[in-house]
C-alpha cells in the first residue's frame, strides 16, 4: 500500500492525526470526508477526495448534517428504549470518538456489548435497518450540496459504495447521471462493501458513464469490515483511477 486516505463520515476533525501517522509510515495522504446524502428517498454517501479541510461551506455544511445525526440518535434510543433496552443512548455516545458524529455503529456496538446480538452485523439485521424496529429515517444533505462541498473546496467528489444502495438499474442510471451533471467525477468500483460479482458490473458503469473509478477498503474496525487495509484487487487496467484526478 503506497496511498492512504480517510474519509470519516460527516466531519473531518480526525485529518490531521491521520496525516501525521501516514507520514510516519512513509505513506502518501488524502485528505477526506464521506457526506450523508438523501436521495429519492434512499441513503447514499458521498466521499471527497483531495479535499481542503478548511474551506468553509464545506465545515458549515458538515456540522449541520452533524446536528441531524444526534437528533437521530435521540430517537433512536427512544425507539430501543419502546423494545426494553434502556441507556442506549448514552451507551452508545461511550462507543463515540465525537459525540456530534452519532452513528448507528455506535448504538449497534452498545447492543452486541449488551449481549443483544453477537455481532454488529447482527444488530444491523434486528434491530437498526430499514424496516427493523429500531430504524429512525433521516433527512441528510441533498446530493447538489454535497457535491458542490466537495468540489468547491478543491476535491473530487465519489459516489461511495453503490452497490449497497437497493436501486433498480433505471434507478442507478438516474443516479449517476445526475451525479455526473452535478460535477461527480467517479465511483466506487472495487471496495470493501461489494462483492466480487459486483466489481465488474460498477467497473461497466463507469465507463458508460465516463467516470474515474475508486478503490477503497471501507473499513470501519476490527470485525466490522469485510476488508482490512491493503487487501483489495487492483481496479480494472482499462478504468482511470480516482488518484491520478488528485
Amino acid at each position: 500500500m503506497e496511498l492512504f486516505g480517510l474519509t470519516d463520515h460527516d466531519q473531518v476533525s480526525g485529518l490531521e492525526e491521520a496525516e501525521c501517522a501516514a507520514r510516519e509510515v512513509g505513506l502518501g495522504f488524502v485528505p477526506g470526508v464521506e457526506i450523508s446524502v438523501s436521495w429519492a428517498s434512499h441513503t447514499l454517501h458521498i466521499v471527497g477526495l483531495g479535499i481542503d479541510r478548511d474551506n468553509p461551506a464545506l465545515v458549515e455544511g458538515l456540522a449541520a448534517v452533524r446536528g441531524t445525526r444526534r437528533e437521530r440518535g435521540e430517537r433512536i434510543a427512544e425507539e430501543l428504549a419502546r423494545l426494553g433496552i434502556e441507556g442506549s443512548l448514552e451507551g452508545a455516545l461511550a462507543h463515540a470518538a465525537n459525540p456530534d458524529v452519532l452513528s448507528r455503529t455506535h448504538f449497534a456496538r452498545f447492543l452486541v456489548e449488551r449481549n443483544y446480538a453477537r455481532d454488529v452485523h447482527s444488530v444491523f439485521q434486528q434491530f437498526l435497518a430499514r424496516g427493523k424496529p429500531g430504524y429512525v429515517a433521516q433527512v441528510w444533505a441533498s446530493l447538489e450540496d454535497a457535491v458542490q462541498w466537495i468540489t468547491g473546496s478543491g476535491g473530487v467528489a465519489v459516489i461511495a459504495h453503490p452497490g449497497r444502495y437497493k436501486l433498480s438499474p433505471v434507478e442507478l442510471s438516474a443516479l449517476f447521471g445526475e451525479f455526473r451533471t452535478l460535477g461527480g467525477r467517479a465511483i466506487e468500483v472495487v471496495t470493501g462493501s461489494h462483492a466480487p460479482h459486483q466489481f465488474g458490473r460498477f467497473a461497466r458503469y463507469a465507463r458508460q458513464f465516463g467516470f474515474a473509478a475508486s478503490r477503497g477498503s471501507d473499513y470501519h474496525g476490527p470485525g466490522e469490515s469485510r476488508m482490512h487495509f491493503g487487501t483489495l484487487p487492483a481496479l480494472p487496467a482499462d478504468l482511470t483511477p480516482v488518484w491520478n484526478l488528485l
